[in-house]
């Protein structure tokens, strides 16, 4: 089962929502838990992941790309999955964190904050990801545990958008987060310049490449 909850990053139109207000891709073992640990289920769940992603950008009435674009679309570029980017992250909740006001690629400027950390490894070395909460979106019931993780890495500009990728998360029950990088996708900026996007925080560039999930779109 796929949670869907499209584009809770906020990515907006100019003049208004950018995206849909639902969450998005995120496997119900994920969300439960790590029920899912053989390394088929992973490779299945992400193929369900793109093949969904597939759909919502042949849509028009979910796709973001321009019309002369979506008419010739058949798919997007994937990394080849690659169950070594899927990692169980240590979550350290920072409560005490005062909200603020995220750059965008406009003058939008959505109101966010900290909510915590991840702390993982990744290929022998340990990394960290700010993980952030939208202020607005918490309000609303459907929504309130929906996290936020932006981040750049080595593949920037060259086989993945330059301007990082997203990742969407829930609140875990305890200080463990699974965080699978086969899922990262691309905000809408990649693909239509009518659309306000986060822009992703340099503390949250990895200095890795992540050759997985969404590339760059052609």
């Amino acid at each position: 089962m796929i949670l869907k909850l499209k584009y809770v990053f906020i990515a907006f139109l100019l003049l208004g929502w950018a995206c849909k207000n639902d969450k998005r891709y995120l496997s119900h073992e994920e969300v439960n838990g790590f029920q899912i640990t053989d390394s088929t289920d992973v490779v299945q769940d992400v193929k369900a992941f793109q093949a969904e992603l597939n759909e919502e950008y042949k849509n028009p009435d979910t796709s973001p790309l321009a019309d002369k674009d979506r008419k010739k679309f058949v798919a997007l570029d994937f990394f080849e999955i690659d169950t070594t980017y899927r990692v169980e992250a240590r979550f350290e909740e920072t409560p005490f964190e005062n909200s603020f006001y995220m750059q965008t690629t406009t003058d939008r400027a959505p109101e966010y904050k900290r909510f915590g950390i991840v702390y993982f490894t990744l290929k022998g070395k340990e990394y960290q990801l700010n993980v952030y909460q939208s202020q607005e979106l918490k309000l609303q019931d459907e929504y309130k545990d929906y996290l936020f993780i932006p981040f750049l890495d080595d593949t920037n500009g060259d086989e993945s958008y330059g301007g990082g990728r997203y990742l969407d998360a829930t609140i875990p029950d305890g200080d463990k987060m699974i965080i699978d990088f086969n899922k990262a996708y691309n905000p809408y900026c990649a693909y239509n310049k009518k659309y306000s996007c986060p822009v992703v925080p340099q503390e949250n560039r990895l200095d890795v490449a992540i050759k997985a999930g969404v590339k760059k779109f052609h």
